[in-house]
Order: C-alpha cells, then sequence, then structure tokens
C-alpha cells in the first residue's frame, strides 16, 4: 500500500458551506422555471384529465434542469399548482426549518386565458 500523496485526488470533501459560484441563486432559478413553463404551457388548455400528468412532468423537468446548473450538494424541492382560470383568487404559502445562509427558493407565476400555474423550487444544502 502506498502512501496518499497531494495529487492522488484522495482530499477532504466535506465543507459546512457552498463556494460562492455553487450558492443556490433564485435570480437564476426563476429564469429558468420561467423559460420552461413559458415553453410548456404556451398553448396548453385546462383539460382537468391531463392536468395531473403535466404537473408531474413539469415539475421533473424543472428539477432536472436546475440539476444542470450545479448546485453542487443542494437538495432540490420543486412544487407545482396548476388551476383553471376563472378569475378567482388563489392564496399559496409554505413554511421550511432551513438554513438562511445557505437555503433559499425561487417561484414563478404562468398564466394563460385557460389555466394558471405557480412553481415554487426550494435548495437546501446537503451538509
Amino acid at each position: 500500500m502506498g502512501e496518499l500523496g497531494p495529487d492522488d485526488g484522495a482530499g477532504n470533501t466535506y465543507s459546512l458551506r457552498p463556494g460562492l459560484q455553487r450558492r443556490f441563486k433564485s435570480s437564476t432559478v426563476k429564469e429558468c422555471i420561467h423559460a420552461i413553463l413559458k415553453e410548456k404551457l404556451a398553448n396548453v388548455q385546462y383539460v382537468p384529465e391531463e392536468m395531473p400528468q403535466l404537473t408531474k412532468s413539469l415539475s421533473e423537468t424543472i428539477k432536472n434542469r436546475l440539476k444542470e446548473e450545479g448546485f453542487d450538494r443542494y437538495k432540490m424541492v420543486v412544487q407545482v399548482v396548476i388551476g383553471e382560470q376563472r378569475g378567482e383568487g388563489v392564496n399559496m404559502a409554505a413554511r421550511c426549518f432551513w438554513d438562511a445562509d445557505t437555503d433559499s427558493y425561487a417561484h414563478d407565476v404562468f398564466m394563460n386565458d385557460s389555466l394558471f400555474c405557480v412553481v415554487a423550487a426550494f435548495g437546501c444544502f446537503y451538509y
């Protein structure tokens, strides 16, 4: 068995905080969400039977896109709510117990004549 040298890649990878470039950036996440919603929902009509599959598909697409952004060691939680546009008001709220220094969220709302969609994406740093 040989000794571990400085260039054999066996370094300490444990960190308590993400690097500045790898922090969850709400503005970047919101842009990703907005682009996906605009692409996927632009001409969609509200059909109640199709909405469960659409919400699952959107949440997976958004989660996978956020993973591509390189937020290393973040757990992503994506919540998608789709409803019929009938001129009624909707209130949504979320409460989380997290580390305000590392964890964050972003949200976006999409509306057309037929439906509304609210997406919230939470990024929690995995210690």
